[in-house]
């Protein structure tokens, strides 16, 4: 069909690149939340601060974080070369994306959390309040679990957008589906190639999706 043979595929380099891109997505994703999310209370917190300085503080975070949002992702690969090498010791493949991946992905998530937090509704943080409740306390036994599911929707939509950043990083050698696309499809012009490695990531896409939203219904209260 349309001249295409997909019987001269390697089947093996795909399910490798397979794994490669879930290794970028697993490792990326992990490191993404655990520091974004501290970004992101920290933004919301220090936005409704009535301390002058913290507000300068929050503006100057938030100028950073507005930066490196800013910042094409294949360019920002490019960029951080010197600084990934410092890190893991090497600027290409499936390790040297990795760091990459969480500067660029962790101030997107970061607003994302703001954004979640900043629907929690106000009297439940105030009834804390009023109840001899700390700071700490609101944050972790009020403010996160009724931020809920718009913290698990903001992951979703992170991850998803973590697999189109893995499929840039083939540009530069950075390994997995979006690295055999290029490589393959691009340069040798092998089109059963690229058809398989998008096909894939389109599937990968539409199962991370639908587990997300999954998770969105399920803690969301009725």
């Amino acid at each position: 069909m349309f001249g295409l043979n997909f019987s001269e595929v390697n089947w093996d380099e795909i399910v490798t690149a397979i794994l490669d891109t879930l290794k970028m997505l697993a490792s990326s994703a992990l490191f993404t939340f655990l520091i974004g999310l501290p970004i992101g209370v920290l933004l919301y917190m220090a936005a409704r601060s009535s301390s002058r300085w913290v507000r300068v503080g929050y503006g100057v975070l938030s100028f950073v974080v507005n930066i490196l949002r800013s910042v094409p992702f294949i360019i920002l690969i490019v960029a951080m070369i010197p600084i990934t090498k410092s890190i893991v010791g090497v600027s290409y493949g499936v390790l040297g994306t990795i760091p990459p991946l969480v500067v660029g992905a962790a101030p997107f998530f970061a607003r994302l959390v703001e954004t979640s937090l900043n629907e929690v509704d106000k009297g439940v943080i105030e009834a804390a309040h009023s109840m001899g409740s700390s700071t700490g306390q609101v944050i972790w036994r009020v403010l996160l679990p009724e931020a809920r599911p718009g913290l698990l929707a903001a992951m979703t939509i992170t991850i998803v957008t973590l697999v189109s950043y893995t499929a840039m990083s083939g540009m530069v050698g950075g390994g997995g589906l979006g690295d055999l696309a290029i490589k393959y499809g691009y340069y040798r012009y092998e089109t059963e190639v690229m058809i398989v490695a998008v096909l894939l990531m389109i599937v990968l896409v539409q199962l991370l999706q639908m587990a997300g939203d999954r998770m969105v219904r399920h803690f969301t209260r009725k």
